[in-house]
């Protein structure tokens, strides 16, 4: 059960900052786990101090959390503070001087232009809901959309003639990317063999619908990716990014301009871009030295 001041937090962030409904729902979840176990302590969100907060993110990791979680966690809860005192709730800020565990510098998992396309040709195009998987994998990997995006696109959000898709991602924002021939080719097939098949007689405006004609979720198409990837023979461990990251970098590795690539990621600040260059100019300093008479 979720705790009072949460509540009037996460309906702030909504007011505020026009968060998804997913990153709302992980704030409440984890400041709704930090109170119970504040509660079990027999201390209290108005009361607790900063000895405390560092107690809580040890405790996670001994629970074996990983180090990323527990960055995530002092993340919101320097935020839910941040908040508190601002509001006159509390007079100091507990989690001004804790400092986060240390993070290993990680850069997104990549996958060649080769394995993507074994990837993309891995569904058996003949049967409707591998055509469907097909079209959504092309999609993907042309618009380096996200997931909870790729699912939720509407029929009113892709025009076939113009060759775009109408995204609304983070923070309510909405941006314009082009599919590519590809895709598009893909998606008009599935639109027009597949669909209607999956769907029978009930009516959706749901581009990608489940087999019970209802929006998918990520889940279910994230364990869709890897079953793909692994008819294909890829046995590198995937994220759910990691066609969106192959897009990003393989644009960079083919000259795209970065502000170009942030627009189409949807990234409202370029630094948020700019660590697919890291893979982008690791790749190319190998060219370099297999392909430079002085490399």
């Amino acid at each position: 059960m979720s705790h009072p001041l949460v509540e009037q937090f996460v309906d702030a962030l909504w007011l505020e900052k026009g968060l998804s409904d997913n990153t709302l729902a992980s704030y409440r979840s984890d400041l709704t786990h930090f109170a119970a176990w504040l509660d079990g302590e027999g201390g209290s969100l108005l009361a607790v101090d900063g000895l405390t907060l560092q107690q809580y993110l040890a405790h996670r990791l001994d629970l074996g959390l990983k180090a990323s979680s527990t960055a995530r966690m002092l993340s919101v809860l320097r935020r839910f503070f941040q908040y508190l005192h601002r509001e006159q709730l509390r007079a100091d800020d507990p989690s001004v001087l804790i400092a986060g565990p240390k993070l290993p510098k990680r850069l997104p998992k990549d996958l060649s232009e080769q394995q993507v396309s074994r990837l993309l040709q891995a569904p058996e195009v003949g049967d409707p809901l591998e055509l469907r998987d097909k079209a959504m994998l092309e999609l993907l990997y042309a618009t380096g959309l996200r997931v909870s995006e790729l699912v939720s696109l509407s029929m009113e959000s892709v025009s076939l003639r113009q060759g775009l898709v109408r995204v609304t991602g983070k923070g309510n924002k909405e941006r314009l990317v082009p599919m590519g021939e590809e895709a598009l080719y893909w998606l008009t097939s599935y639109l027009k063999e597949a669909r209607p098949v999956l769907l029978g007689e009930q009516p959706s405006d749901v581009v990608f619908p489940s087999r019970r004609a209802r929006q998918m979720t990520r889940q279910t198409f994230w364990h869709r990716i890897k079953h793909y990837a692994l008819r294909a023979g890829i046995t590198m461990e995937l994220s759910p990014h990691t066609l969106r990251h192959a897009f990003a970098t393989h644009l960079l590795n083919h000259g795209a301009d970065l502000r170009v690539v942030q627009l189409l990621l949807g990234h409202s600040d370029l630094s948020t871009t700019q660590i697919y260059t890291h893979v982008a100019n690791h790749r190319l300093s190998v060219l370099h030295e297999q392909h430079h008479p002085r490399g």
